[in-house]
């Protein structure tokens, strides 16, 4: 059996989407942007949402609109994509690594405050696998000194956890639409909140610090537009917003699916010793599915699961040990321990609405295999 460690969940109404604007005089940031933009508004009980091209181009935007800049620093952590620390570097500022807990992956909020100096301008908590960092704990620290929140919600629009939703305490929400994401539209973004200071920052800044979007200009009598600000080609186009539009509706249904797999994993390896998963607070998206391995055999394990027809990922290895990041930050991989021992042992499992129970059921056989196997 061969199973894809993802498949889209597209519908035949999201490619009519796309063909209607095709069709249409406006393929840029447009009405069908403006719709997603409502929708998504209703979908996550925000204020403002600014479509953009990436969740990179939002966690970028989102920090600038808190005035974060060159001589800051914001805390962040180490166990997560790349895009959330390049994002500050973006910026001029300096990321502060804060290491995770032990039991989630999540950042570990009682460690915040030992990172910071009088040079710390925000906190950057990433949402990890679709489980919520402790936000109520977060915006308390963040509150008791005067930092900005932007969370990377790029795994989690669907999650809650203490009655909090991704956003509500935050200054900023930031999503991605990735190809592999639970609402995609191959490669796009978003940012939501509900200051409409940071939205009309967000929405100057996304396109090269224009006074006026292009169906601004163009709808009706022509109008001049000014340039107010420094900006950049973030937006989100009318093309990729009409593969969002209807998707939105689909999500509470598509994480129930989620939720039943996950479960089906859950039964199948809750018994094996050599298999740890991590803890789920609150309600989790469920974007991703992860287990804990022996590092010394996590490579053969993913080979294995390759051989067998088992399409896997590794979300993520920990940030400090890359290259890039242990030359300019000069890191020692111990530095942070909970972040390097989940790096070193996690391996990501097919999970999407449309694998049948067979698959799900094909591929926790083949991981007890694997795992099972020795020499």
């Amino acid at each position: 059996m061969q199973v894809e460690f993802h498949r889209h969940s597209l519908q035949e109404q999201d490619i009519e989407n796309v063909c209607k604007v095709l069709r249409s005089l406006f393929l840029t940031t447009g009405p069908v942007t403006a719709t997603f933009e409502k929708r998504f508004c209703e979908y996550t009980g925000l204020k403002h949402t600014i479509g953009l091209n990436s969740c990179t181009a939002a966690l970028h935007l989102a920090l600038l609109a808190l005035g974060v800049g060159p001589g800051d620093e914001v805390v962040t952590t180490p166990m997560t994509f790349i895009a959330s620390v390049t994002a500050i570097l973006h910026t001029g500022a300096t990321p502060v690594f804060v290491d995770v807990e032990p039991q989630t992956g999540l950042l570990d909020v009682s460690r915040i405050s030992q990172a910071l100096t009088p040079a710390t301008k925000a906190v950057l908590p990433v949402h990890l696998y679709g489980a919520m960092a402790d936000m109520r704990a977060l915006r308390a620290v963040a509150d008791a000194h005067t930092l900005g929140i932007v969370e990377d919600c790029a795994h989690c629009i669907e999650a809650q956890r203490d009655g909090v939703r991704p956003g509500q305490l935050g200054d900023a929400a930031c999503y991605s639409f990735y190809a592999t994401k639970n609402l995609t539209c191959g490669e796009g973004g978003a940012l939501s909140c509900n200051d409409p200071a940071v939205a009309n920052a967000v929405t100057v800044l996304r396109l090269h610090g224009m006074s006026k979007d292009a169906i601004s200009r163009y709808s009706g009598k022509y109008k001049h537009w000014d340039m107010i600000a420094e900006g950049w080609k973030y937006n989100l186009n009318d093309i990729h917003s009409a593969l969002l539009v209807d998707q939105i509706e689909r999500l509470d249904a598509q994480l129930a699916r989620r939720n039943e797999i996950c479960a089906q994993y859950d039964a199948a390896f809750s018994g094996c010793p050599d298999i740890e998963l991590p803890a789920v607070p609150g309600k989790s998206a469920r974007h991703l599915y992860t287990i804990w391995v022996d590092p010394a055999r996590r490579d053969d394990i993913l080979h294995s699961l390759h051989d067998k027809g088992v399409g896997v990922a590794v979300n993520y290895r920990a940030i400090h040990t890359l290259q890039f990041f242990r030359e300019t930050m000069g890191h020692a991989p111990e530095d942070f321990p909970n972040a390097l021992r989940i790096g070193q042992r996690t391996v990501t499992l097919p999970l999407y609405p449309g694998l049948r129970d067979e698959e799900a059921a094909y591929v926790s056989r083949c991981v007890l295999e694997a795992v099972g196997e020795r020499g």
